[in-house]
């Protein structure tokens, strides 16, 4: 065990303000995500160094496109979750565990491991990575260090105040966004009343100059409006900029979701709208060989970043990151650790 961050105490209970649920704990019971326990007054984190998922993946496979595009990263995972997402491909990690278990792992052991596997920098992932906020900020703290980039994978969940102290070591997140931000979808697929707290952490993502990159995932009956896909484009551009890449997931059935995937037609649809509302750079996700999963140029169409899934084939961009042909300057942040 140990002694968590970001929680205050009245008498015996303590509240817990790491996500946006702020938990009100009795004594010896845990919050909504299970690892998180009061122990005599005070809040203790259960997983902390306990790692489930340990994996070296590809950059674009988080998916980040337009940071650190090519390099390796060294992805960690504990149990817990404070979503209940009923299609949660890691289901066995976020919600059906009975006991707090993993890998005993320190700070140092993971920075050293990931140097040694050849990675460019660390991914908390897989799970919520705030439910293992105290682990994640100390190995952030040595990869940056050790000249490592610290990245995650996160549902935009995340307290201002956890932002805020994180974002001396992380240089990037990826924020998904379930059903285009409908409300009633969150709330009968994820067990999240509101979701206006996730519009919240993308403006202190913003504010604290962590670089952003938004996923959408569609779902099947409860994420097609089209409408809620176009609000959601208009509010990223009027809040984050155009140039926040978007990144459009077609669902597969997983977990207790057991729905079709939406048809082809209708992803390209929602690129078109993501386009057409000011979106420069929009991808869509889980369909393997698509045009709409490479990098074109926004001034003159020329094929800058070429990939394939989760694998980057060719980048054709110059030293200073313009299009070699009309010069148009394209937004690629963890430069440091692209190989060219």
């Amino acid at each position: 065990m140990h002694v968590a961050k970001f929680w205050k105490r009245s008498g015996k209970v303590v509240q817990c303000y790491l996500c946006s649920r702020k938990c009100q704990i009795t004594e010896g019971k845990t919050g909504f995500c299970r690892v998180r326990q009061n122990i005599g007054g005070k809040l203790f984190s259960l997983n902390y160094g306990r790692l489930t998922a340990i994996n070296i993946d590809p950059i674009q496979k988080k998916p980040f496109f337009h940071f650190a595009p090519g390099s390796n990263t060294f992805s960690i995972s504990t149990v817990g979750c404070n979503f209940m997402c009923k299609f949660c491909c890691n289901a066995e990690l976020s919600q059906l565990w009975k006991e707090v278990e993993g890998e005993e792992w320190t700070p140092a052991q993971v920075v050293k491991s990931a140097k040694e596997a050849g990675c460019s920098g660390l991914c908390y992932t897989y799970v919520e990575p705030t439910m293992f906020f105290e682990f994640a900020a100390d190995c952030a703290a040595l990869a940056n260090k050790a000249g490592l980039y610290n990245c995650w994978v996160t549902n935009g969940y995340t307290s201002p105040e956890a932002i805020k102290a994180i974002s001396r070591h992380l240089d990037a997140a990826v924020v998904d966004f379930k059903a285009s931000g409908n409300p009633k979808a969150y709330a009968q697929l994820s067990s999240v009343t509101d979701v206006q707290p996730i519009y919240d952490a993308l403006l202190a993502y913003k504010k604290n100059k962590i670089f952003i990159e938004v996923t959408n995932l569609l779902i099947p009956q409860y994420g097609e409006s089209l409408a809620d896909m176009r609000k959601l484009c208009r509010w990223i551009v009027d809040n984050l900029g155009p140039d926040t890449p978007l990144h459009i997931i077609r669902f597969f059935p997983s977990y207790k979701l057991q729905l079709p995937s939406p048809d082809l037609k209708l992803l390209e649809s929602a690129y078109e709208i993501a386009y057409n509302e000011g979106l420069r750079f929009v991808y869509l996700g889980n369909i393997a060989g698509h045009k709409y999963e490479s990098t074109y140029c926004p001034g003159c169409g020329r094929l800058l970043i070429e990939r394939y899934g989760i694998m980057v084939k060719k980048i054709d961009l110059s030293k200073d990151f313009r299009c070699p042909a009309c010069k148009t300057k394209i937004p690629i942040a963890g430069t440091r650790w692209i190989k060219q």
